[in-house]
């Protein structure tokens, strides 16, 4: 099973079906005078890259670069098998995310701690990266992949702390892993544009996240491509989006809290809220979209709550 979606002459997605989900996480490869990969997903996704590369008559041999916007393990779970694969190239990483996938331990048991029983076949195998592969990238440095093609790198934490965009010339747009959040593509090919912010666990910053959004703002850039999933040439709208619902989902965090409600009390409350604008705009409750709204918000509920109480501790340390 692969999926590719043609997103300009040199760009494809290759759609990794992360969780079992079509259109969840996927690779973007770009084709310049060096091949480079945007994000691995997971390990489980890997089998569905190469698939995808060979449909589109490249030899995992021929991959330069493999970047991951931030570590998670859903964005780069599965570097180290995919290098594996890709034995000449190398991988694009932030400076306070390198050190995990030389030894992902840390990673690892954060997301067990989300995940629990799910862990295993969600991520595994998770497999260490040998320092002499990985190539570090600070803000505003840049990566020639062609001739006329500088790649640049920009510093935008919120989502996490260890995240870069990165910005592509040859086609105007940037590529935003999850600061600039979740692009729900089953709505989009209703002709419904929607996104929703990423506030997932456990680095998750509303203001940091904003100041990121007004840096790629001032870039002017055509599109944004989305490490949750694909690319939206409406980038005004991502913007206002991403502004509107995270404006709500602390607001309505903060009542959770303040009541010492619950993770599941807060997403509940979050999807009724999301379901409400859907029904103004025609999309029907069993749109498949739900199953993976769900599965966000679960998730950007935790976000949320640990957030908010960090802010009450006087807290907000992450990986550093």
């Amino acid at each position: 099973m692969s999926t590719i979606t043609s997103i300009s002459p040199r760009i494809s997605l290759i759609d990794g079906f992360d969780l079992g989900l079509k259109e969840r996480t996927g690779t973007y490869v770009i084709q310049e005078e060096k091949i480079t990969l945007v994000e691995s997903g997971p390990s489980p996704s890997v089998p569905h890259i190469l698939k995808g590369l060979k449909t589109l008559a490249i030899l995992p041999e021929q991959v330069d670069y493999l970047i991951v916007t931030h570590i998670h393990l859903d964005h780069a779970g599965g570097a180290g098998l995919l290098l594996e694969k890709c034995p000449n190239a190398k991988l694009i990483v932030h400076p306070k995310g390198a050190r995990h996938l030389v030894d992902p331990s840390r990673l690892i048991a954060g997301a067990q701690a989300v995940y629990q029983d799910k862990f295993d076949a969600l991520f595994q195998p998770i497999i260490p990266i040998d320092e002499d592969r990985l190539l570090i990238k600070n803000d505003l440095d840049t990566l020639e992949i062609g001739p006329n093609c500088n790649l640049t790198f920009y510093d935008t934490p919120g989502h996490a702390f260890h995240h870069f965009s990165i910005l592509d010339p040859g086609s105007n747009g940037i590529f935003t892993g999850d600061t600039l959040g979740v692009h729900y593509e089953s709505l989009a090919k209703d002709g419904i544009h929607f996104v929703l912010p990423s506030t997932s666990p456990n680095q998750f910053n509303p203001e940091a996240m904003i100041a990121s959004l007004e840096r790629i703002q001032s870039l002017h850039v055509d599109t944004i491509f989305f490490g949750h999933y694909s690319a939206s040439h409406q980038p005004v709208k991502v913007y206002e989006q991403v502004k509107y619902w995270l404006e709500r989902f602390v607001s309505i965090g903060k009542n959770v809290e303040e009541g010492n409600g619950t993770v599941n009390q807060l997403s509940q409350l979050l999807l009724t809220s999301i379901q409400n604008e859907l029904d103004e705009l025609g999309v029907s409750r069993s749109h498949p979209v739900y199953e993976h709204i769900q599965l966000d918000l679960q998730i950007c509920s935790i976000g949320i709550l640990d957030y908010l109480r960090k802010q009450e501790k006087g807290k907000g340390k992450g990986y550093s």
